[in-house]
């Protein structure tokens, strides 16, 4: 049998036993991707002290960059969960933009909100606001419900800090502002399409009450104007300083700018996720802390809390990163790219469907990504694509990992408890509300793939 088609072969039998061990036998995603990674280094006929340096490196590799990025945004997100700072968020966007756009607000909302704070954490927050706003208009609670998860839903799949993008991104190595960049430009319309627009439909559709077991408090307290400034800036600032750093190497690459410059120098210093981030994370430790009547051991109790669930984070991620480096050391990417050119198939397509096929089947978003990233990362190396392509390609594999969410992920049983409704009308509305985001990113993503290279 030829080489190349031997190895393609053991590739695929790789992905269908980590989908075996996760779905069947229900063994962690971690120890999953880890057996998956050992299989194909063995079949491959890689000696066995190689391969454990390899499965040790390529898990090196990226926990030295993933752990940090997203151990700060963790507790960034949790300093604005404690503070109360979404629902500030929220109060003063709506207040914007008017009670006829509340709609448009709450997707902003949802899509502000869900750059540091987790999708769960943040939609259990402000789901007391969907509550009072239903209960005031007399509408179908997912006139409002689906516009917040469609913004929070894009956002967490889209666009970094949040832990999904920023694992491609590390496993792909692209480039974060690019990542940035195309998520904000493709995900904002795919919020409005999935939420305002889809959700006006569907409340027509489906009646859905305010809960009969929740109870309505007086707001006694309004938020104030500058905290809601101090919010918006702390949120911000991370993505304004990533966005510096890569604006100014474009501009040195252009020759509009000298490398070696100070400024250059401080630019790429201080945009960098590592120092973007911990600027950040004290700046809200201070303002969303301390000036917030916080002690210093209750922020610490808050970054132990906020680390915990970006830790499973981090060690599927890691175990996406030793996927990757058995792929590319095994010689196996390398066959994955020849089968993709000798047919003719588009590595952002077939990213994107691997990542369909993976989440599908397995429900977490998360190991979708990471295996589609890891499987693809050889193949764009071999091909040496531009920044801006291969962040087109991580958004491809971000989009594929949020299509049809069913029965088998959290997030599905999330809406469900929240919204008190039956799992018919959660594949109704959270389903095809994923599947609309996931859709529209992917035909945006192939539009923008034209013109560029």
């Amino acid at each position: 049998m030829d080489q190349t088609i031997y190895l393609f072969i053991i590739t695929t039998l790789s992905i269908l036993l980590l989908l075996v061990l996760v779905m069947k036998l229900k063994v962690h995603a971690f120890i999953s991707l880890l057996l998956a990674s050992t299989f194909v280094g063995l079949a491959s006929g890689m000696p066995f002290m190689d391969l454990i340096a390899n499965l040790q490196k390529g898990m090196g590799d990226i926990l030295g960059f993933i752990t940090i990025v997203v151990g700060l945004g963790a507790i960034l997100g949790k300093l604005l969960e404690v503070s109360g700072g979404a629902q500030t968020l929220a109060h003063f966007i709506i207040k914007g933009f008017g009670e006829k756009r509340t709609t448009w607000a709450l997707m902003l909302t949802g899509f502000i909100v869900s750059i540091p704070v987790f999708l769960d954490v943040g939609f259990i927050i402000l789901i007391p606001l969907i509550y009072a706003l239903t209960k005031k208009s007399g509408l179908s609670m997912l006139h409002y419900a689906i516009p917040l998860l469609a913004g929070m839903a894009v956002t967490h799949a889209f666009i970094p800090p949040t832990p999904g993008p920023v694992a491609v991104a590390e496993i792909i190595n692209a480039n974060l502002g690019w990542m940035i960049i195309f998520g904000a430009v493709i995900g904002l319309p795919c919020s409005i399409i999935a939420g305002p627009i889809f959700g006006r439909y569907i409340s027509k559709e489906i009646f859905v009450p305010v809960p009969s077991h929740i109870e309505f408090k007086a707001d006694t307290e309004t938020p104030r104007k500058s905290d809601f400034y101090m919010i918006a800036f702390v949120i911000t600032l991370p993505l304004l300083l990533i966005l510096l750093a890569t604006t100014s190497g474009m501009f040195v690459g252009l020759g509009y700018l000298d490398g070696d410059h100070f400024l250059v120098g401080m630019a790429q210093f201080i945009g960098h996720p590592f120092m973007a981030l911990t600027v950040a994370t004290l700046i809200a430790s201070y303002f969303l802390g301390f000036k917030k009547g916080f002690k210093a051991k209750q922020l610490l109790e808050f970054s132990d809390k906020a680390l915990a669930p970006a830790g499973l984070i981090i060690v599927i991620t890691g175990a996406g990163g030793m996927f990757k480096q058995i792929l590319v050391e095994s010689g196996a990417g390398e066959a994955l790219a020849q089968v993709f050119i000798e047919y003719n198939v588009a590595p952002i397509v077939m990213a994107y469907v691997i990542a369909v096929v993976i989440r599908v089947i397995q429900g977490s978003a998360t190991v979708a990504m990471v295996t589609a990233a890891g499987m693809i990362a050889p193949v764009i190396m071999g091909l040496e694509y531009s920044e801006p392509m291969k962040a087109l390609i991580g958004i491809a594999i971000a989009a594929g990992s949020c299509i049809l969410s069913h029965v088998n992920d959290s997030g599905f049983w999330l809406v469900k408890k929240y919204l008190d409704i039956s799992e018919k009308q959660t594949l109704q509305t959270w389903t095809v509300m994923e599947t609309i985001i996931s859709l529209s990113g992917f035909l945006i993503v192939l539009l923008l793939s034209i013109f560029i290279s």
